[in-house]
């Protein structure tokens, strides 16, 4: 499984959303220049995620987007799957299609296991986890 451009942004955005949400609204444009991302392409990635109740946006000169709901409830792979539909690394069955002994034991020996952690990681994850984060290897040490 690899995620697109869209699930990667997707999270960036609410992030953004999350580290700037002492601001009434804030616009795609600021998130754009600060996260390096087109702003064309964010603007149909907040279309989704206004659809699916993450976001709001506030029109007007003094609008812009900012989150629906707490980031203790947004969860990582909620979010992910709007975006990116499953998070599978191979797909299910499909109706009447028929696995032979080692196909079955491959899927339920790696696939399957794949995708249950996968989704332990992604599922146990809010946003208000992420949000603040910086990453450690750009972090200042200090030493008292």
């Amino acid at each position: 499984m690899k995620l697109s451009t869209r699930g990667r942004y997707g999270v960036r955005l609410l992030i953004d959303l999350a580290d700037h949400a002492n601001e009434a609204q804030v616009t795609l444009a600021s998130i754009a220049q600060r996260q390096g991302i087109s702003m064309r392409y964010l603007e149909h990635i907040a279309v989704l995620l206004k659809r699916a109740g993450y976001i709001r946006s506030i029109k007007g000169a003094s609008g812009g987007y900012s989150l629906a709901s707490d980031p203790s409830k947004i969860v990582i792979g909620d979010v992910l799957r709007v975006l990116e539909g499953d998070l599978w690394v191979v797909d299910e069955l499909r109706s009447g299609q028929e696995e032979n002994a080692l196909q079955r034991c491959i899927r339920s020996m790696v696939y399957d296991k794949l995708n249950q952690r996968i989704s332990d990681v992604v599922d146990n994850l809010t946003l208000d986890q992420m949000a603040g984060t910086i990453d450690p290897d750009s972090a200042y040490m200090y030493y008292i």
